[in-house]
């Protein structure tokens, strides 16, 4: 009896086994190369002679090139199975993984994403890793940073790794509400011991103290039309970009994910030390509603464009974002554009 029943589970787990590697080999088969790929919030990075490009999407969604012109979409997600403490965490959040970001940093892979539900503040940021990003095998590394309504006036979504020039790992966030956030992180890329919170951009002035470096308040800001919890204060998805002794702000103004309605756009700023003041061309704070516009719809291809990262990468600076595109009826796909350098040291699009 006792060994037919070991018999019993070896088989149950010969046919477990059986099944998820078929299922693996079925999602395989299913993915697709494409040279337009629909993508939103997206972000790259380069291991092996392979690019890598990680989005929002269920489970996060993955593709990869060899040439960044032609992309493997893989319909197997990064996160085959979504941490318990997520749900936990966030009321509603279920699998739909917003905006992640992945740096390489002391010899890891490091992938911070979001866990969110559309137009509120009750958020996490999650973090995993790996030593390869070709394994396509993650460690739950637990979480970053969590928002609460009622407690916190920011929202942790979007988050962007910088290591300064010390070698000291920051993470950047933020989605309305107050703004973009920064915070140090320790040597295992959690919030250090003792930081705090600080707002380093926000779409609109709305500090009535703000006399220095500041655009005057604006009276009758805009309403919110996708929420009516987040307010006026419509900035996003940070991005820093390091480049001949500065640290570029990138972020994403007014709103995204209505299609062709949408009326997103890329703004940046720029200081001297990674927390900021982060100044625009005209010396105005991005604290209080500086910033130089950098891209936004054309109206020829593109309807709007944000959720943006910049990288130094087959020896150029390279942008990249994704756009909501014209002939493909407000689809969100991918832009990549070179970046060049004015002669007083601002970025602008080739």
């Amino acid at each position: 009896m006792k060994k037919a029943m070991i018999l019993l589970v070896v088989l149950m787990l010969s046919t477990i086994q059986g099944a998820n590697a078929q299922n693996r080999k079925r999602l395989q088969r299913e993915s697709f190369v494409t040279d337009t790929p629909m993508v939103h919030d997206p972000v790259m990075a380069y291991e092996d002679s392979t690019y890598y490009i990680f989005a929002t999407g269920m489970g996060i969604q993955k593709m990869t090139s060899v040439d960044r012109k032609n992309w493997t979409v893989h319909t197997e997600p990064v996160m085959l199975v979504i941490p318990q403490w997520t749900h936990d965490s966030v009321p509603g959040f279920q699998q739909h993984v917003w905006a992640p970001d992945v740096i390489q940093w002391h010899g890891k892979w490091w992938l911070a994403y979001s866990c969110s539900t559309f137009g509120k503040n009750g958020s996490a940021i999650g973090l995993l890793s790996t030593q390869k990003l070709a394994s396509g095998l993650w460690n739950d590394e637990g979480c970053i940073v969590t928002s609460r309504e009622g407690r916190d006036n920011w929202n942790a979504i979007d988050p962007n790794f910088v290591i300064d020039d010390q070698d000291q790992p920051w993470l950047v966030w933020g989605s309305f509400w107050d703004g973009i956030q920064l915070a140090r992180l320790d040597t295992t890329m959690h919030i250090a011991k003792g930081e705090k919170t600080r707002t380093i951009a926000r779409r609109f002035n709305l500090d009535n103290k703000a006399s220095k470096n500041a655009l005057p308040i604006n009276p009758n800001p805009p309403k919110n039309p996708t929420s009516d919890y987040a307010g006026p204060n419509a900035i996003e998805a940070p991005f820093i970009f390091k480049h001949a002794g500065y640290y570029y702000l990138f972020v994403s103004w007014d709103y995204c994910c209505q299609g062709s309605k949408s009326n997103y756009r890329v703004a940046v700023g720029r200081s001297k030390t990674v927390e900021g003041p982060y100044l625009d061309r005209h010396g105005i704070d991005m604290r209080y509603g500086g910033g130089n516009l950098f891209i936004e719809g054309d109206k020829k291809a593109f309807e709007a464009a944000g959720h943006c990262a910049a990288y130094h990468i087959d020896c150029q600076d390279v942008f990249i974002c994704h756009g909501y595109s014209i002939a493909h009826r407000g689809a969100s796909i991918l832009i990549q554009r070179p970046i060049s350098w004015t002669s007083d040291g601002w970025p602008i699009l080739k």
